[in-house]
């Protein structure tokens, strides 16, 4: 009995570290929001980092995760996730490029790739203290032998893990103060954002222990900064901080309860994050009236920005007015050309707005354009469409394939390559569709 609660324990830890440890705890249930403005800043602050570490920069790898908490993270390729919690609590764009330079280190540590080669030793570990258990209960007789050899390699292996996380957090600290000085930021905002960190631990009651903690004490990190801090000159404030109070106001009204944001922009706040927030909360409240008129109010002093005629134009479409959307969104397009985004977005209302022939031909014209900035599963959705109703059923199926493929629906997905062949493809479409298929059978390679 001893020995199988032995195994039913080894393989429990074994699961839970390749949970925790090889990736990041979240990132397999994470929702990503999008938008454009949002995104567009991010990669303002991310672009100069990632120059700096001599790190291939794409806009495209910029996430945003809808998440409350104070955090981001990087993952392989490149791909950088920001929590919407981070945008919130990070007091100025000097906090965030710090945190962002943070993990842009472990990016320039090779933190990812060297993580993953520790987790597959420590699977090897895992297995040896297995085989070290069942030849001690096989000598001994005794079930509580194998357990002593089991428990004390796990042991041994997590510490040598946490350590090991430990100290690429450091470095990853050490290269965030080196990129903020080759980019000629302030190290204070990493100072800054320690302490907030600090003060939300002990409002929470949580204390830091040394031990099974991937990251170095708060504490630790807080003397570390500050001594930093004493050889780095350059200011704290950025161009960009105004930008980023209206991004926050439109995060706080979005996703924050009513009452939370407008306890952040009071109703007799007239500056323009806070008309921002009342615009969206007005929306929010069904006031479509009122949102609309906020939101003209902030077009009349800033008529060239694209940001308030996309959110008018989101306001319009959602409220049923689809074609007094268009024409915001075309604004929009034409103040930010090729932001796929807004190519997705005015592609979508045209479809909804009983189209012409020729505008349904535009509508698939931008949705091409807006995958080729960015694949994503709503595009394919809408093309697919698109091409039904512009009667080219081989096309509307292909699509139809890449949407179901980007699902995981890799059954339906074969079907629907079937139908469009038999609907008749062409060369173009046939090379297409076979390299779909090639994509499919690698797929269920892998799940086999």
């Amino acid at each position: 009995m001893v020995a199988k609660i032995a195994r039913l324990i080894t393989s429990s830890i074994i699961l839970l570290l390749a949970g925790l440890l090889s990736k990041p705890a979240y990132a397999d249930d994470i929702t990503l929001i999008s938008d454009a403005e949002t995104q567009n800043f991010l990669a303002e602050i991310v672009r100069p980092l990632y120059k700096a570490a001599g790190i291939s920069f794409d806009a495209n790898k910029i996430f945003i995760v809808r998440d409350n908490s104070l955090n981001a993270f990087v993952s392989d390729g490149n791909n950088m996730f920001v929590h919407t919690g981070t945008l919130l609590e990070a007091r100025n764009v000097n906090e965030l490029s710090g945190i962002l330079a943070h993990e842009t280190g472990h990016i320039m540590g090779g933190h990812i790739v060297r993580q993953k080669l520790k987790m597959q030793k420590m699977k090897y570990i895992m297995l040896g203290s297995m085989i070290a258990a069942g030849a001690a209960a096989v000598s001994t007789g005794r079930g509580d032998a194998a357990m002593a050899v089991i428990l004390g390699s796990q042991n041994s292996a997590l510490n040598s893990m946490l350590n090991y996380q430990v100290q690429e957090e450091r470095s990853a600290d050490e290269s965030a103060v080196k990129l903020l000085n080759a980019t000629r930021q302030s190290t204070q905002g990493l100072l800054d954002f320690m302490k907030k960190i600090k003060q939300k631990n002990m409002l929470s009651g949580i204390e830091e222990s040394p031990y099974f903690r991937t990251h170095p004490l708060t504490n630790e990190r807080i003397s570390h900064f500050t001594e930093v801090g004493k050889n780095n000159r350059n200011p704290t404030a950025h161009r960009l901080d105004g930008e980023f109070k209206m991004i926050k106001a439109k995060l706080a009204a979005f996703l924050l309860d009513k009452e939370k944001a407008y306890r952040l922009y009071p109703s007799n706040d007239n500056s323009a994050p806070a008309r921002y927030a009342h615009a969206i909360l007005a929306f929010r409240g069904g006031n479509v009236a009122r949102a609309l008129h906020l939101i003209d109010g902030l077009l009349k002093e800033q008529p060239a920005n694209p940001y308030f005629h996309e959110q008018k134009a989101q306001f319009l479409f959602e409220s049923g007015q689809v074609k007094k959307s268009i024409a915001s969104y075309n604004r929009a397009l034409e103040l930010l050309p090729n932001n796929y985004l807004l190519q997705n977005s005015l592609a979508h209302a045209i479809l909804e707005s009983s189209p012409s022939q020729s505008e349904v031909k535009r509508a698939i014209t931008l949705l091409q354009k807006s995958l080729h900035g960015m694949d994503n599963p709503f595009s394919w959705q809408l093309l697919a469409r698109a091409y039904d109703m512009d009667n080219q059923p081989a096309a509307s199926y292909y699509a139809a394939a890449e949407y179901s493929y980007a699902m995981d629906n890799l059954e339906t997905a074969q079907r629907q390559l079937k139908h469009a062949q038999k609907a008749g493809a062409d060369k173009s479409l046939s090379l297409k569709i076979a390299d779909l298929q090639e994509r499919i059978k690698e797929e269920l390679k892998e799940q086999e």
